[in-house]
């Protein structure tokens, strides 16, 4: 409408200002030309201009005031009481820009509000701040309103920081929909270990319930400044899993037991599944960017630990210019740390330094950012590096056992029992020389009865005082034999224990106070002796009696040592096998046979050599775990 044109004004004939007429012109401001065809109302023309006083119909009728009382007064030019709208709510006091007296009609949502509250309102007293038309207050003020009284029933509005919950009229519905998205906000939760029996973890969450969402974010902070501090905690790891592992069952422990534990403790992990033996030794040798980690995790059994330990400790000292077929040659120890996820048929490692063979208690170790360090065996043939060793070095009985189970692989773990009752019917024993450099530490010693625990003595003793002595020691015995200790005699097996080699059907072990990282590996010398005696000692394993407690068995501690069997002459392993196979069930009342050579067990793996060098590489590598925790007397704050 142009409001400064005159020539279109012309009085209404026949009609009276308190009637309306019959027609509504386009150009009327107030409800647009939107509403024109709705309008219950209409006159035959209405010009802004209107020059005389006293009352005019309500232009849109009353229903819709409410909705155009915004827009209402910038456009009356004359004076004079206006309509109200049907509702008994209005505005006690109307904005300044208004030029005409009388009540109007309250908007919806108009911008500004008297900061006192009608008596019509259900809650009395004065709010602070702007609010809400009264049409919709009941239902928008407890979401809108910044801030709310102490007499609301609740502390405020949803997305106020005074207030966790919706008001009582939109709470059943907003309820299930917010809290998904405001529980983090407003009750945040934490997670931590909780220890179990049999040394299982699991995890636990504790929900912190705060008054306001500022208070939230205070301990939010504090949480994490503290969470900061632990730089331990790995943030990313380069996982290797070996999906043949135990029964193909590797693949399927990482995604549904560990990966779930690392995305929620924000540990980035790129996955390589393994496609064929030494697929990971062979990538942490030449492709793996170590750099980017804090720690490599293995999937799998004893047979995927031994490939990550030869990968990493290979690329270490390959990096570092060191020659690994120098029997005598100090190692660079391996910064970064290994965790052990058991999935395999033999687990004995991590059941060894974490007491449990559970995947999530080993994710968790990994997560809390344990370290524990661990000595490692190099094993030379003629200044040739063969291969590392961290729990078992078995020549004889056990290296048969391997032997013999290698044909029979598609029996599983059962291959192993199999295996065992046949080698001990064959009851072999073998000829040779075994040279050893004892330790001149009397800190501690194989039959003290003082198992390798968390916190250790024996190793944080070690780890203290470095490796310095024992260097020394070495160093200077080279070329000569002070120090060395020379047996010569038949043996049934000759054993190098690094660990305890506990495991679930022998909870003590092998050795049952080997220690983790002392320096030094337990040598075990099983004599010539009988089926009934040897069977005394292998039974003891399984129990808590005294195993080194037999007249044809002796333990050493030593740092170093050399086999040289009877017979020089080179044996293949097929020319082992078919020996032990003729040899095989030999009458158990006749005299036991004597075979030329027996091999070695390296954990799990055959040399291809009988005379060998062992020395313990001290404190090389580090795992992620604590070593085995001590049970407490009373288990009243443990779950079952």
């Amino acid at each position: 409408m142009d409001f400064a044109s005159s020539e279109r004004h012309t009085e209404p004939s026949g009609a009276t200002c308190p009637h309306l007429a019959s027609s509504w012109p386009p150009s009327w401001p107030h409800p647009g030309s939107i509403l024109d065809p709705i309008l219950p109302h209409s006159a035959p023309s209405w010009p802004p201009s209107c020059p005389h006083p006293g009352p005019h119909p309500a232009p849109p009728g009353p229903i819709l005031p409410p909705i155009l009382a915004p827009s209402w007064p910038p456009f009356c030019f004359h004076p004079g009481p206006h309509p109200g709208p049907i509702l008994p709510l209005q505005a006690p006091s109307w904005t300044p820009s208004c030029t005409h007296p009388g009540p109007h009609p309250a908007p919806i949502l108009h911008p500004s509000w008297t900061p006192s509250w009608p008596p019509s309102w259900p809650h009395p007293g004065p709010h602070p701040g702007p609010h809400p038309a009264p049409i919709l207050a009941p239902i928008l003020a407890p979401i809108l309103d910044p801030s709310w009284t102490p007499s609301w029933p609740h502390p405020g509005p949803i997305l106020a920081p005074s207030c966790p919950h919706p008001g009582p009229i939109l709470a059943p519905i907003l309820d299930p929909i917010l809290a998904p998205i405001l529980a983090p906000i407003l009750h945040p939760s934490l997670t931590y270990v909780r220890r179990k029996r049999q040394h299982h973890w699991q995890c636990s969450d504790v929900t912190f319930h705060c008054a306001t969402q500022g208070l939230c974010q205070q301990w939010i902070r504090a949480i994490d400044e503290q969470l900061s501090l632990l730089s331990d905690r790995p943030k990313s790891l380069l996982v290797y899993i070996n999906p043949y592992a135990g029964k193909r069952r590797g693949r399927r422990v990482y995604e549904r037991k560990v990966a779930p534990l690392f995305r929620r403790a924000s540990i980035s992990a790129d996955v390589i599944v393994t496609e064929r033996a030494n697929h990971a030794s062979d990538h942490l040798k030449t492709e793996a960017n170590l750099k980017k980690y804090d720690g490599i995790v293995c999937v799998g059994g004893d047979g995927m630990f031994s490939e990550i330990l030869h990968g990493l400790v290979t690329r270490i000292q390959t990096d570092h210019g060191v020659d690994q077929n120098q029997p005598d040659v100090d190692l660079v120890p391996c910064s970064l740390r290994i965790g052990i996820i058991p999935a395999g048929s033999t687990d004995c490692i991590c059941f060894a330094t974490v007491g449990t063979n559970d995947p999530v208690t080993s994710a968790l170790h990994i997560i809390v950012g344990d370290s524990q360090p661990m000595d490692v065996c190099s094993v030379h043939h003629n200044n040739q590096f063969l291969r590392y060793s961290v729990s078992l070095l078995g020549y004889g009985f056990y290296g048969d056992v391997l032997a013999d189970s290698e044909r029979k692989r598609w029996l599983g773990p059962a291959r192993y029992d199999l295996s065992g009752v046949k080698t001990f019917l064959s009851h072999n024993y073998y000829e040779g020389t075994v040279s050893f450099l004892p330790d001149e530490d009397n800190l501690a010693n194989p039959r003290d009865k003082l198992p390798c625990r968390s916190g250790c003595r024996v190793c944080q003793h070690k780890l203290q005082s470095e490796d310095t002595t024992c260097k020394v020691s070495e160093r200077s015995d080279e070329g000569g034999t002070s120090g060395w200790r020379v047996i010569q005699g038949e043996f049934i097996a000759i054993n190098a224990a690094s660990m305890s080699c506990a495991c679930p059907r022998s909870p003590k072990g092998m050795s049952p106070s080997a220690h983790l990282a002392d320096g030094t590996t337990d040598l075990i010398l099983v004599r010539k002796c009988s089926r009934l005696d040897f069977f005394r000692h292998l039974l003891r394993h399984t129990n808590k009696g005294d195993q080194f407690d037999h007249p044809f068995v002796e333990v050493h501690r030593v740092r170093r040592i050399h086999f040289q069997p009877k017979h020089q002459e080179a044996v293949s392993g097929e020319d082992l096998s078919e020996t032990r196979k003729k040899k095989a069930f030999s009458p158990i009342c006749s005299t036991p046979p004597s075979s030329a050579h027996s091999s070695w067990n390296c954990d799990g793996e055959i040399l291809p050599h009988a005379d060998i060098q062992v020395s313990v590489q001290c404190q090389l590598i580090r795992l992620f775990a604590r070593g085995i925790e001590e049970q407490p007397q009373c288990a009243v704050f443990e779950d079952p």
